[in-house]
C-alpha cells in the first residue's frame, strides 16, 4: 500500500467505456499517471524477454518480421479464446506488475499526491491490491461496440469479441469503491470525473491529517458518544 504522502487510485473498466478520456482529464487537472497500456507495449519490445516468453508459448508466428509482435495479430487470436488470453496474461503480467510497481516506487519517492494507475486489466493482473482506492468506468453495450468500431476502425463482430473476453458490469461494480457510468455526452463524463478529484483529493487531505495527528484523531472517535460512534461507522 502507499506511504501517508500518496494516495494511488485503480482506474480500469471495460473497452470503450471511457476509461481512456476520465485518464486524460485526470491528466489535465495535475493528478499523476501511469499508464498501464503503455508499459504493456514496452515490456513486448523488440529483444525483449517478454517477448521471448511469448515466442516459446505461442510461435514465432506472432512476430512481424522485425522481431515486434504482431498486435493485430495477437489481439484477433486471443480476444476469440479465453483460454488463449490467459495463458498470455499469464506471461506478460509478472512483466507489466513488476515495471509498474517500480514505477510507483519511483514516484512515491520524488513527490507526494495522487497517483492513478490506468489499467485495463487491474483486477486480472491483482494490481488493484497495491490501491488504496478502485475506480471504474462502464457503458451501455451498444455505445462501446460503436466506440470501439470507430476508434480502431474494426468490424462489429470483431468489436463484440473484445467485448464478450471482458467482465460484465457487476464485475466492476461490486469490486470498486465508485463507478463512472459514461452512456451520456463528454461534458457529463468531464463533470463526473472532476467531482471523482475532488472526493479523491478529500481522502488524501483526510489520510494526511491522520498521519500527522493519529493519537488526537483516535482520542477524538473514543469521545463521542455511542449513538454518534454508530453513525460515523455506518457512514
Amino acid at each position: 500500500m502507499s506511504s501517508m504522502k500518496n494516495l494511488i487510485v485503480g482506474l480500469t473498466g471495460q473497452t470503450g467505456a471511457g476509461k481512456s478520456t476520465v485518464s486524460r482529464y485526470m491528466k489535465e487537472h495535475g493528478l499523476i499517471v501511469i499508464d498501464a497500456d503503455k508499459t504493456a507495449r514496452q515490456v513486448v519490445s523488440k529483444g525483449s524477454d517478454c517477448i521471448a516468453d511469448i515466442v516459446l508459448e505461442f510461435g514465432c508466428e506472432y512476430l512481424n518480421g522485425d522481431g515486434t509482435l504482431n498486435r493485430r495479430k495477437m489481439a484477433d487470436s486471443v480476444f476469440n479464446d479465453k483460454a488463449k488470453l490467459k495463458r498470455l496474461n499469464s506471461v506478460m503480467f509478472p512483466y507489466i506488475v513488476r515495471s509498474i510497481r517500480e514505477e510507483i516506487n519511483n514516484i512515491k519517492k520524488s513527490c507526494d499526491g495522487i497517483i492513478i494507475l490506468d489499467a485495463p486489466t487491474l483486477f486480472e493482473s491483482k494490481l488493484d491490491l497495491d490501491c488504496d482506492v478502485v475506480v471504474s468506468v462502464i457503458a451501455s453495450k451498444e455505445l462501446r461496440k460503436s466506440r470501439i468500431c470507430f476508434r480502431d476502425n474494426i468490424t462489429e463482430q470483431q468489436a463484440e469479441s473484445r467485448i464478450m473476453s471482458q467482465h460484465d458490469d457487476d464485475y466492476y461494480i461490486t469490486r470498486s469503491w465508485s463507478v463512472i457510468n459514461n452512456d451520456n455526452d463528454q461534458r457529463d463524463l468531464e463533470k463526473q470525473t472532476l467531482l471523482m478529484i475532488s472526493r479523491l483529493r478529500d481522502i488524501l487531505e483526510e489520510k494526511e491529517i491522520i498521519s500527522k495527528n493519529p493519537k488526537e484523531v483516535i482520542e477524538n472517535i473514543e469521545e463521542q458518544p455511542d449513538e454518534e460512534q454508530k453513525e460515523t461507522v455506518q457512514q
